[in-house]
């Protein structure tokens, strides 16, 4: 048996020149997607317990300070930028670090072509950086498919969602709403994305896997595109990763969907060199996919009782419409304080509280109540000359008296509960019949 026959059997295929196009496309995809993957949640999210705040890597000094500079002195962004904290992924921060990123790619790109352009192929470089690449795209897909899952992250609307009128949200809040109505939805969303990121996990189902998750990437990053969610840079470049599994196979799949001729098998190389090797670099990764289960249903049922469904509500929960309100013993009189006229309070959540006013504006405050004495104060800004304080008096499940002060005047509510029940989107349910859309 000669030399290729013996390296074929051992699984080994011969070693290939790549073009010329491929050579600079790898080391471009490997400079820019692996450094992007470094930089923030993608690193971080695998490896972090889901109570962990743990920053991205790229708002630790040094870099955060060039990302200043570049912002300040190339972007004319206002300093200092937000960098953590905050929720979004779409900052003035990332907006300045992607494109430093994308500068730093190409010059790198163009200096490693030039000093290895004799290099035949970087066959054995793109094994492990597809390995790479496909654990953190799955530790990604897990983890936004079990928070949709519980569901979490679309929580149901609160009480204070569905007495505001439509206007008043904002595309996302349009979105989240609306998702968050539809909970089975949410779940099949997140099932999608959860099964994308199993399927990455093993090395036969990754091209399965990879197409799931570019199916379900184009769709978020169109929602955060059209809905202004902020996690379009974070979609879109997870969106490049599941592309970039795709395209070592894309030649087969075009023949595969154009031509009525048989596909021949894919050309993979074991990543190591002996089978024990092998097996045991297969029960790391599948060590780590039962990390990431773990991981993230944790989080998720964590989240699902602290803000999901089985949140626990506040002792005066519901949506209650002031029917009377006196100040200094005069009806409805207007107060001159930070505190305006109130329509409706609503108690929802254990800690906070909402005032609707007449003209339909929701105010969030923090709320703080004794039962046992029924009792209650809310406050704004943690700041006592923005709080009032309250005795309660239920005199039915649906009644309440309020009496209380608000900057040291007396004030007294006669409060109705209103069923929310009895709201459309809570009422309407699943209908298999309809002979007519119910549309409202």
């Amino acid at each position: 048996m000669g030399a290729t026959d013996a390296s074929l059997a051992a699984g080994a295929l011969p070693r290939e020149r790549w073009s010329v196009p491929a050579r600079v496309a790898f080391r471009f995809c490997f400079v820019y997607l692996g450094l992007y993957c470094l930089s923030n949640q993608i690193i971080v999210t695998p490896f972090a317990w889901y109570s962990w705040d743990v920053p991205d890597p790229a708002t630790l000094p040094p870099m955060r300070q060039i990302v200043f500079w570049v912002a300040a002195h190339v972007f004319h962004f206002e300093l200092p930028l937000v960098y953590n904290g905050s929720g979004s992924g779409d900052k003035a921060f990332e907006w300045t670090f992607v494109p430093m990123l994308l500068v730093f790619s190409i010059v790198a790109t163009a200096v490693w072509s030039w000093f290895d352009r004799n290099r035949q192929n970087y066959d054995t470089l793109l094994k492990w950086f597809r390995v790479f690449i496909r654990l953190l795209l799955a530790g990604q897909l897990l983890s936004y498919g079990l928070v949709k899952i519980f569901p979490d992250q679309m929580s149901y609307p609160g009480l204070d969602t569905l007495v505001e009128p439509f206007g008043h949200f904002s595309p996302m809040g349009v979105l989240w709403s609306s998702i968050g109505s539809a909970p089975h939805y949410e779940t099949f969303a997140g099932s999608a994305e959860a099964l994308a990121g199993l399927l990455l996990l093993l090395p036969r189902t990754t091209l399965l896997g990879a197409l799931l998750a570019a199916a379900d990437m184009t769709q978020v990053f169109m929602l955060n595109m059209t809905y202004d969610v902020p996690v379009k840079l974070l979609s879109f470049h997870l969106l490049l990763m599941a592309l970039f599994l795709i395209a070592p196979e894309a030649p087969r799949l075009v023949r595969f969907f154009s031509d009525v001729r048989s596909v021949e098998p894919s050309r993979k190389t074991p990543l190591l060199k002996t089978a024990r090797a092998n097996r045991i670099a297969l029960g790391l990764q599948l060590a780590f996919g039962v990390w990431l289960l773990v991981l993230n249903i944790a989080g998720g049922a964590s989240g699902w009782k602290q803000y999901g469904a089985g949140r626990a509500h506040s002792p005066l929960y519901g949506i209650w419409e002031i029917e009377k309100m006196t100040v200094d013993g005069v009806e409805r009189a207007p107060l001159t304080t930070d505190m305006e006229r109130w329509r409706r309070m609503i108690f929802d959540y254990e800690s906070f509280a909402t005032v609707q006013t007449p003209d339909d504006d929701l105010k969030g405050y923090q709320l703080k109540i004794d039962p046992a004495k029924k009792t209650f104060e809310i406050s704004r800004d943690a700041n006592p000359k923005r709080s009032a304080h309250f005795a309660f008096e239920r005199s039915a499940p649906d009644a309440m008296v309020l009496d209380g002060e608000i900057d040291g005047r007396p004030v007294r509510m006669e409060l109705k509960r209103e069923d929310e029940t009895k709201l459309m989107l809570v009422s309407r349910g699943f209908h298999w019949r309809q002979d007519y859309p119910f549309n409202r």
